[in-house]
């Protein structure tokens, strides 16, 4: 195995070097005629790599799971592909980390189960199951029952043996009843309430979301339409909804819908309105989506494995409920909001 040089030394001779160099120009190390500067150039490779891998080894290991949050999302930028990669996944399905063993977790994400150790011990943990202890602390403190109905899940789906129709239909209804639940403790109460404030203040609603995320926007088009609120679709077609978003003013409100793998014109157009101090609200999958830093309030609806194409039933859901809400304000009637039909009957 290669020797390294500590940093503190590394820093030291990289000085004593450049100095050297300064007082003796005609006096040129390079790596076939010094074996120190070769050793440099290899430690101060291994010392770029470490960082890519946002290790620091100074930092201690997270002590709960909101602060473990908080360290992956300061550190996802610096993170290589793989550990992205984890780092998605864990803030997607903690429920999924809290029950399963990590080379179940592994085989679901794609990302050998050793990748899990290794993040888990660059963050300052012994081992997967230190980091994995505090998913299942989160998830006892959930719902009551909730930790039950979530292994009750995996045991149903993992042992099911119907292939038939009905039987993938089953799984995925099974599937969206615990994305269901788990929006009742995952989505804090004052974040409903502000994202209804804005939407009520907003003089116009501007609405945007492409591929899988379009019936979400199409939902709530209709149905602000029918309660007399202005809002205006950005639809791509012809090319256009870049430059209809230019029009977008502080008054109004952005609803952006978007999951993996993210539209690029939604995030440009996120990222453009919210630098004009343009209010956004957004629905997306994961805390770590490219909307989450221009989003005023963000939704993260985790997407569980789905071996097709996610389900709309809980991002719809949300739409609705955030609906129902304003119509709430905009009726004065908190008991039994209604949403006017085109027919009238």
């Amino acid at each position: 195995m290669m020797n390294s040089i500590p940093i503190a030394e590394l820093t030291f001779l990289q000085v004593a070097l450049q100095k050297n160099a300064t007082t003796n120009p005609d006096h040129r190390f390079s790596s076939r005629n010094s074996p120190l500067v070769n050793q440099v150039q290899r430690s101060h490779h291994a010392t770029k790599i470490a960082r890519m891998l946002a290790v620091d080894e100074k930092v201690k290991a997270p002590k709960d799971y909101e602060e473990l949050i908080r360290v992956i999302h300061d550190r996802y930028e610096q993170m290589s592909k793989s550990y992205q990669k984890i780092a998605v996944y864990l803030t997607q399905n903690p429920n999924d980390v809290a029950v399963r063993s990590v080379n179940a977790i592994g085989e679901s994400s794609g990302v050998h189960a050793s990748s899990f150790v290794r993040f888990a011990q660059a963050l300052g943990y012994e081992g997967f199951k230190d980091l994995q202890t505090l998913f299942q602390k989160r998830l006892s403190t959930a719902a009551p029952g909730f930790e039950a109905r979530v292994k009750a899940l995996e045991t149903e789906l993992g042992a099911r043996t119907d292939r038939s129709e009905f039987g993938l239909m089953h799984d995925l209804v099974v599937r969206d009843i615990a994305s269901l639940q788990e929006m009742l403790t995952a989505i804090p109460p004052a974040d409903l309430a502000e994202a209804v404030n804005l939407l009520e203040k907003a003089d116009v609603i501007y609405l945007i979301g492409q591929l899988r995320s379009a019936p979400v926007v199409e939902l709530l088009r209709y149905i602000l339409t029918m309660l007399g609120k202005r809002c205006t679709l950005l639809d791509p077609g012809g090319g256009l909804a870049t430059h209809m978003a230019r029009v977008i003013r502080p008054q109004d409100v952005l609803f952006a819908v978007s999951f993996r793998f993210y539209a690029n014109e939604v995030v440009n157009v996120v990222e453009e309105v919210a630098s004009r101090g343009v209010p956004i609200v957004a629905i997306s999958d994961s805390t770590l989506s490219p909307l989450t830093k221009s989003a005023r309030v963000l939704f993260a609806v985790p997407e569980h494995e789905y071996t097709f194409s996610r389900s709309l039933a809980a991002p719809m859901c949300l739409a609705q409920a955030l609906t129902v809400a304003l119509a709430a304000r905009l009726q004065n009637n908190g008991v039994d909001p209604r949403i006017p039909t085109v027919t009238g009957q």
